[in-house]
């Protein structure tokens, strides 16, 4: 990969790569619409600074385009845009009216095209069959990926692990989560079950729960409590009664936790789980 001279414009810094050996140059340090962008271009030049959720660039702050042909660079740019709000690829029939292309069958030309030149893969028994590659070939994946912040007891509470500012950090393992979810929750953050108290529930030791943070929760929904005095964090259905609260599993062998409400502090509710199928 070809290397040239940084540059300044308004303030920021850029590095200019080479497309000249384009399948060697390692995405695996970029975000996931950068590693988009890096895939459109014959030239592009990589901001060289961090990116939040908030301020991640978009596609056209990333890279300058140069010898695609614009009905091509048309199609992979609204390829990447339908798969970044939708989580699945669209139809032919979907690129040939957004695009504005006459038939399907100038469609398919364009997408044969761009799966010769290594941008895409296609399934042809399937209608969204339409897949994004990497560098190596491999399909690049969309959905939205949370931070496994720490483990979560379902059983006996245990010390559980800070979740501030776990949502920007560099030093936890991530777990994919469907759009919608993200969607209809927000920020989010994932647990790694420990024990079994939770198994009637269908989440067994090495689950991962996805939780919705938050302070406040219902009578029987399930949640992540800490208990204050104890410094100690469990996954259990809540349950408010009068000055106590009822911190029930869902395992019959098991016998609920009892204790004092000013005790108890809700970190999160439960809004998914990730079966452990190993």
């Amino acid at each position: 990969m070809k290397r040239c001279p940084l540059s300044l414009y308004r303030g920021r810094v850029f590095l200019f790569l080479s497309r000249s050996n384009r399948r060697r140059r390692d995405t695996a340090s970029l975000t996931r619409r950068e590693a988009f962008a890096s895939l459109f271009s014959e030239h592009t030049f990589y901001v060289n600074r961090p990116f939040s959720a908030e301020n991640e660039p978009t596609v056209k702050e990333n890279m300058v385009t140069r010898k695609m042909p614009p009905r091509r660079q048309h199609i992979l740019s609204f390829l990447q845009d339908f798969y970044s709000e939708n989580g699945i690829p669209p139809t032919v029939r979907d690129i040939q009216r957004a695009c504005d292309i006459s038939s399907t069958s100038v469609v398919d030309y364009n997408l044969e095209k761009l799966r010769e030149a290594g941008y895409i893969n296609r399934r042809q028994d399937v209608a969204r069959g339409i897949e994004i590659l990497d560098q190596e070939g491999e399909p690049i994946s969309n959905a939205p990926r949370v931070h496994i912040v720490g483990a979560i007891a379902a059983g006996i509470p245990i010390p559980a692990l800070s979740t501030e500012d776990a949502g920007s950090s560099q030093e936890f393992d991530t777990v994919e989560v469907s759009p919608d979810l993200q969607r209809q929750h927000g920020q989010l953050f994932a647990l790694r079950v420990k024990g079994t108290s939770m198994i009637d529930a269908l989440i067994d030791d090495g689950d991962v729960v996805i939780i919705k943070p938050g302070r406040d929760a219902n009578n029987g929904e399930m949640v992540v409590a800490w208990l204050k005095q104890e410094e100690e964090a469990t996954l259990k259905k809540f349950y408010y009664e009068g000055r106590q609260v009822r911190l029930q599993p869902a395992n019959s062998t098991m016998d609920p936790i009892y204790c004092s409400a000013d005790n108890v502090e809700v970190r999160g509710k439960v809004v998914s789980v990730i079966r452990n199928l190993g």
